[in-house]
């Protein structure tokens, strides 16, 4: 893979810090489409069971995001759920990226 833009290479580590601090399976993180940019871990709860993704974009919206220019998760999962990223951009990247920060794929639909 190319080398990448630095605004994507940032939420990758956002997405990995995240992950690292929680000690959870995944790390999550999104670019709004006015550049914010909003990181989250996986939520393992009795009640509630959130990927890293879907909570990254919930607190995006809850921001007040209305559309996203890029998501990256950082997991180990080859096909993970981007449904919650595609709610509010139907064709934005999303960085795939394992546990060191390698990008293996780059999801646009």
């Amino acid at each position: 893979m190319s080398e990448l833009d630095p605004e994507d290479a940032k939420i990758i580590t956002l997405a990995r810090s995240t992950r690292a601090r929680a000690g959870s399976a995944e790390g999550a993180a999104v670019r709004d489409e006015t550049g914010r940019t909003y990181a989250a871990a996986t939520v393992e709860l009795p009640s509630l069971r959130l990927t890293a993704l879907q909570v990254a974009v919930a607190m995006a919206v809850s921001s007040g995001a209305e559309s996203l220019e890029a998501a990256a998760v950082v997991t180990e999962d080859d096909a993970p759920d981007v449904a919650a990223v595609r709610d509010l951009a139907a064709k934005a990247p999303v960085l795939v990226a394992g546990l060191d920060g390698t990008v293996r794929t780059v999801l646009t639909d």
